[in-house]
């Protein structure tokens, strides 16, 4: 039997900061020291109030049961609204479905559903070609359609403001984005981008085509900058040259690449509010620090901040 429910009844918290929301993304940890790691992150964050907290999906589902723990376990002992990422690699339909419905009866409403990329078999372990699973969702979108069959979860897509690299141009991406929505998706959280004017070009274009599902920015503390080049070059992020100037022999210098970093990211995310963002989601790397620091420039103070004030 399908369950349902309606999302409205399943609303997410409410704003922070008068009007500015949250959201983090944590992957699952490897090991011991790395769940430590994780979970304290989850603590110091917890009390900002975050919309949703996802947990990320590895490539061929090679992280299926820790994504699987981890997201029950935030959902089950914090009290925050957990978030599940499932791709299409690696799996059939059936299989997917089955998973989908672990979550649901686990108590997870949002599923963040992406194409997913093979494992890395090239240069630097980066994704080899894409090639569908047989008997599996395809594309993103038909595994959206799936997962409204399975049940009424609230389901967030990606989105790229600079191009999907695999996309053979700027409008079959964002035809790419809108098959998306319409299938059933209602929220798309974007690759990470430090151009702030190519983001705002893309929510006019996709606000054009008829996209009317609010396109949140995704935004990428910088922890090590020489690591974050990797990032930008897999998924196709500009880097500005300004940007490479200011981490420009840092290296070595922790407690102001920390300092650079936030105030980076601060002026980035206060440009995008003034033209009218009201929602960022960090990409945080289990990491806290500097996502905390940033969200406490901005603003930002969760419920659980306020009643402690």
């Amino acid at each position: 039997m399908t369950p349902t429910s309606s999302r409205n009844a399943e609303a997410l918290p409410p704003d922070p900061a008068g009007g500015l929301g949250v959201s983090f993304e944590f992957f699952p940890p490897k090991t011991e020291k790395m769940e430590e790691t994780l979970w304290a992150s989850i603590r110091r964050l917890a009390p900002l109030g975050p919309r949703f907290v996802s947990v990320t999906y590895g490539a061929g589902g090679t992280t299926r049961e820790r994504t699987h723990g981890t997201v029950a376990r935030i959902q089950s002992e914090t009290g925050l609204v957990a978030a599940a990422h499932l791709t299409c690699v690696g799996a059939t339909r059936d299989e997917i479905d089955e998973v989908a419905r672990g979550y649901w009866e686990a108590g997870i409403r949002h599923v963040v559903a992406l194409r997913g990329d093979p494992p890395g078999d090239g240069v630097g372990g980066i994704a080899g070609t894409y090639t569908p699973h047989p008997g599996g969702y395809p594309y993103a979108a038909d595994l959206v359609a799936g997962l409204r069959r399975v049940a009424d979860f609230e389901i967030s897509v990606a989105a790229y403001p600079e191009v999907h690299p695999a996309a053979p141009s700027a409008e079959f991406d964002l035809d790419n984005l809108k098959r998306k929505i319409d299938a059933g998706a209602t929220r798309a959280i974007t690759q990470f981008f430090f151009d702030n004017a190519a983001y705002l070009r893309f929510r006019d274009r996709a606000a054009a085509a008829g996209v009317s599902v609010p396109i949140v920015p995704g935004i990428l503390p910088i922890t090590n900058f020489a690591r974050t080049i990797q990032f930008a070059e897999a998924c196709g992020a500009s880097v500005p040259p300004a940007l490479a100037e200011l981490f420009d022999g840092l290296d070595d210098e922790p407690e102001t690449r920390a300092l650079v970093a936030a105030t980076v990211a601060v002026e980035q995310c206060r440009t995008l509010h003034a033209e009218g963002v009201r929602e960022f989601h960090f990409y945080t790397l289990n990491r806290a620090e500097l996502t905390l620091a940033i969200c406490r420039m901005l603003g930002v103070r969760g419920d659980r901040e306020a009643a402690a004030a």
